[in-house]
């Protein structure tokens, strides 16, 4: 029992050194070896929990988007609302090193042969809808302007990635959260 919790421990400083190590490089200049490095392992005691750096890269993002659920969760156990979205925004922007990790793999993804590619284009899909029902509970079938949840889920996806980008870039100039929260307004009076 102590042994196995001794190793979810190491495999979560694993994943932490992980996410600083593809911060820092990007997922092409990441290397087994630095991540080992900085958790004081060899890269041989490294492969025993992650036996490639696509099987890394895979538990990176997933952990990644247990932190977001998790977090969302704890706001609300019951249904994700568009105000909980933006408690995630304004949690994301406590966590620079994890959303730069997350943009810079989302931003190499669309390169062909990209390990993280497949993971991406199925969270998008899930995301989209996702997205598109948490705007249904919000204004029904249609939004200001006509639009319907499936034609604006996609926008809004757009938008949340998209600040993280301009925030990343220059925090000074960019209040991802109240930003965030401006293009909530411009989607009209919910329900």
């Amino acid at each position: 029992m102590k042994a196995r919790a001794r190793s979810q421990e190491r495999r979560a400083e694993i994943l932490r050194a992980a996410l600083e190590v593809i911060a820092e490089r990007g997922y092409r200049g990441a290397s087994l070896g630095a991540v080992a490095e900085r958790v004081g392992l060899t890269q041989q005691g490294l492969l025993h929990y992650f036996p490639t750096k696509e099987a890394l890269l895979v538990a990176v993002l997933e952990e990644r988007d247990q932190w977001d659920t998790a977090a969302a969760a704890a706001r609300s156990p019951d249904t994700w609302r568009l105000e909980l979205l933006a408690s995630l925004v304004e949690y994301n922007a406590m966590r620079s090193g994890v959303v730069q990790t997350f943009s810079a793999l989302l931003g190499e993804s669309v390169t062909e042969d990209h390990p993280a590619r497949d993971f991406f284009t199925g969270r998008y899909d899930q995301v989209r809808a996702h997205m598109t029902d948490v705007l249904r509970a919000e204004f029904g079938e249609e939004l200001a302007g006509g639009l319907t949840p499936e034609q604006a889920a996609p926008l809004l996806t757009a938008v949340m990635d998209g600040l993280q980008y301009q925030w990343l870039l220059d925090p000074e100039a960019v209040d991802m959260p109240a930003a965030f929260r401006d293009f909530l307004t411009l989607l009209g009076p919910r329900r």
